[in-house]
């Protein structure tokens, strides 16, 4: 089965032809993979200079997503992070903690260029909803 797609208007998922998630059906629950997710804030397209304040956009927007799947924080059962540069590590640290603190998800963070300059960080989850 194909599964539901999410979109946020990014214009990125336009020009990729990609979605913000992606739910697939299972007997036991429902994946929600949340593609990886930056700190623009998809109403005004702005994004904050620094990596704190872009990783907390990313888990509104992430937030959204998983809202519009019918799952929550609660269900991030993974969470994959992605910094264009290690001195940002311990600033974004404090976000993901404040963002995990319920869930406890696996966690891996890898340092690596991103598209955009602006971008300091790139969050990805993996949820699961419970039928």
């Amino acid at each position: 089965m194909r599964g539901e797609r999410i979109f946020s208007g990014s214009v990125y998922e336009e020009k990729a032809k990609y979605a913000r998630a992606a739910v697939i059906p299972d007997a036991g629950g429902d994946w929600i993979f949340v593609s990886g997710t930056t700190g623009y804030d998809y109403a005004t397209m702005a994004i904050a200079p620094d990596a704190a304040r872009q990783a907390r956009q990313c888990f509104v927007n992430i937030a959204a997503a998983l809202r519009e799947a019918g799952a929550s924080v609660d269900d991030v059962v993974r969470i994959r992070v992605y910094l264009a540069d290690r001195k940002d590590f311990e600033a974004v640290a404090v976000e993901v903690a404040a963002f995990c603190e319920s869930s406890r998800p696996a966690n891996t963070t890898v340092i690596a260029p991103l598209v955009d300059e602006k971008m300091r960080v790139e969050i990805e989850v993996t949820a699961r909803r419970s039928k």
